[in-house]
């Protein structure tokens, strides 16, 4: 037996946000570059209260920051509007607010939208949050957003994607659900990333969060995080990481995302701090750990990460 969980209306399709009603006496949460870009215009809202300073990687701080500035004020909902990191935060503000939620993504790949997960610093280092209360209401994926994306941008979010729902397809709390949508993403996104169609990139996004929020993702995660707490961008990581981890794991996906990396030629990545600690780190991470098809030890992710290091990728 299995449960499917996701946002009880998932909407899609070009200027959705606009044909959507969306209320002004809502809390929007976005970021700078979100404002940048005038997709705040774009919403033809002018909401209550704006809070546009959520970080990528962003930590647990910036969630408090939001609650204190806001958990006295009358507002109806709360709209996340930008990446994944400004839809995890807005996520786990909305559940402390105990708001219903609205969440609009512009960078397609976190599949943040659609997950019951938020990913935050805490202390400085990534923590996964995992909460049926994280849920989106309402999930609004309109593709005008991916429409002057930076390439770098772009390309990070694709590989994230790609990464969650290869991961997802092959752990150990996958089913014929998660399989069926973790294939179909990979496909979209594939067709996406080598023929540049960015229509493709946006419901392979969406089937991909829709796969990994029900399967959780593994090995490849668990080992980006450290390099995540080094200052590298998630989607970056996650080239080198489930790279390595698909071949340790054998998975059917292996030759096809090595592929999609040696196209991007994104830069290599390396630890400068103890690759022991780093594996010590990675070996808490049991959310990732437990779920991956093959056990894992300290000795494989020390091997893991000294095959990255030393550049023995592509």
């Amino acid at each position: 037996m299995y449960t499917i969980k996701q946002p009880s209306e998932i909407i899609i399709g070009k200027n959705s946000v606009q044909k959507y009603d969306l209320n002004e006496n809502s809390l929007l949460i976005t970021s700078s570059g979100a404002k940048k870009r005038d997709w705040l215009s774009y919403l033809k809202i002018e909401p209550k209260l704006i809070f546009d300073d959520v970080e990528s990687n962003p930590s647990i701080d910036t969630v408090e920051k939001i609650l204190e500035m806001y958990q006295n004020e009358k507002i109806s909902s709360i709209i996340g509007l930008g990446g994944g990191s400004v839809l995890d935060v807005t996520k786990f503000v909305a559940y402390k607010l105990n708001k219903f939620k609205i969440l609009i993504p512009t960078n397609f790949g976190s599949g943040s939208e659609v997950t019951r997960i938020s990913v935050l610093k805490v202390n400085g280092e990534k923590k996964s949050f995992h909460d049926d209360r994280l849920i989106a209401d309402v999930a609004i994926i309109d593709s005008n957003f991916i429409k002057n994306t930076p390439d770098k941008i772009k390309n990070y979010a694709s590989i994230d994607a790609c990464a969650q729902c290869t991961e997802a397809y092959d752990s150990k709390l996958s089913n014929s659900y998660t399989k069926f949508f973790g294939n179909q993403a990979f496909d979209y996104l594939e067709n996406g990333i080598l023929k540049d169609n960015d229509e493709s990139l946006v419901i392979g996004s969406l089937f991909s969060g829709l796969s990994f929020g029900n399967a959780s993702t593994t090995l490849g995660h668990a080992l980006s995080y450290v390099y995540s707490n080094e200052g590298y961008a998630h989607g970056h990581a996650l080239g080198y990481t489930t790279t390595v981890a698909h071949e340790f794991n054998k998975s059917i996906f292996y030759e096809r995302f090595k592929k999609i990396i040696e196209k991007m030629k994104i830069p290599e990545i390396k630890l400068k701090g103890d690759l022991n600690q780093a594996a010590d780190l990675i070996m808490t991470d049991s959310k990732h750990i437990d779920n991956n098809p093959t056990k894992i030890t300290k000795n494989i992710i020390l091997k893991l990460l000294e095959k990255i290091n030393d550049e023995q990728m592509f």
